[in-house]
């Protein structure tokens, strides 16, 4: 199937991470390539896969066959990992971020640092990338490091993953559950809040506890975003928004991407990839339902979930949007969904 146009802009992936470990910057050469994974430069150009957000990710040490095998239960309640030193993860960090860099010197991809930045990758053909990290370990408690990486471009910080850290809690993996687990932001959670707005960082909601989620609603002033989650009106899972937190999204005039995650769409929270892409759609109307449908997008989390089996890796986006279609929806729904609503949320966030 073609790719269509507009490229696809979307709200996670972690191809940074399979890249750092399977051998780091000697493996960069191999997005460009192809890899065995579900993102690189050819699925992307097969697909029509813009950029997004490239997540750089501090793993815990666990047995992920394990935990996804827990996953696969009718219920589960995985407890959170140990928190990590700041000292411990910058280097990790580090050499995610030095993987994205080395990506562009190879002209695989542009990293963006404004709005205007990503149109013109786009209008060029390439990938349009965001230097985002998932969970704050690598960030000091004086926030310099926070300074620093925002200079070498970093543009979106989630606080949390689902593990706590000193600036607040994650939400674990629980099914059934409800997101209101544990306490919220500590003190220096909210000074990174406030920092992150002063620096234009966008602050990821994705992977937040309830507390830390209005937390951040209170203390911010930016447009609140989710880069990728989904209704837990339609998937009871602790990861997912409640509509509560879907209104006060809405009024913030902030984005929610849709997670391709399979625990988090389909309605028995089951990490079972025999999902239909219409359990998406369903996940999307709910979401524009009460967001509208200027305020949600894509975020797939490629490269770091297991997703539908019709929508393996970036070559098979075509197949969404022509579900889309085929839903219902038009031409400029579409546009919005796949790439505007992204562009419109990061012009509120960084400026213009």
């Amino acid at each position: 199937m073609p790719a269509t146009h507009p490229a696809i802009i979307d709200g996670h992936n972690d191809v940074l991470l399979k890249l750092y470990r399977a051998g780091g910057l000697a493996q960069a050469g191999t997005f460009l390539t192809g890899r065995d994974g579900a993102l690189d430069l050819p699925k992307a150009q097969a697909g029509g896969f813009g950029g997004g957000f490239f997540a750089v990710y501090v793993p815990s040490p666990m047995d992920r066959e394990a935990r996804d095998a827990e996953m696969t239960n009718a219920t589960y309640d995985l407890p959170l990992p140990e928190p990590i030193d700041w000292e411990d993860a910058l280097p990790v960090v580090l050499s995610q971020a030095a993987i994205l860099f080395e990506l562009e010197r190879q002209g695989a991809l542009c990293v963006c640092r404004s709005v205007a930045d990503m149109r013109a990758a786009l209008a060029a053909g390439r990938i349009a990338a965001i230097f985002h990290i998932e969970g704050a370990e690598g960030i000091d408690p004086d926030l310099h490091m926070l300074d620093v990486l925002h200079a070498a471009g970093l543009r979106s910080l989630g606080p949390v993953w689902s593990r706590n850290t000193i600036f607040g809690h994650g939400v674990p993996f629980r099914f059934p559950s409800g997101p209101d687990i544990g306490p919220g932001l500590s003190d220096h959670g909210i000074r990174l809040v406030r920092r992150c707005n002063q620096l234009g960082i966008l602050i990821d909601l994705s992977h937040m506890n309830a507390a830390g989620f209005w937390d951040v609603a209170r203390h911010s002033d930016k447009p609140l975003v989710a880069t990728h989650s989904n209704a837990h009106a339609l998937c009871p899972i602790s990861r997912n928004l409640t509509d509560d937190q879907l209104r006060a999204i809405a009024e913030s005039d902030g984005m929610v991407g849709l997670n391709f995650a399979v625990a988090f769409l389909r309605q028995d929270g089951r990490k079972l990839s025999d999902v239909p892409v219409e359990t998406m759609l369903r996940h999307l109307d709910h979401m524009m339902g009460i967001l509208g449908e200027n305020r949600v997008g894509l975020g797939s989390d490629y490269d770091g979930a297991i997703v539908p089996e019709a929508l393996t890796t970036v070559a098979d986006l075509p197949v969404l949007r022509q579900a889309m279609a085929d839903h219902g929806y038009g031409a400029a729904l579409i546009d919005k969904l796949c790439r505007d609503n992204w562009l419109r949320v990061l012009e509120r966030t960084w400026g213009a």
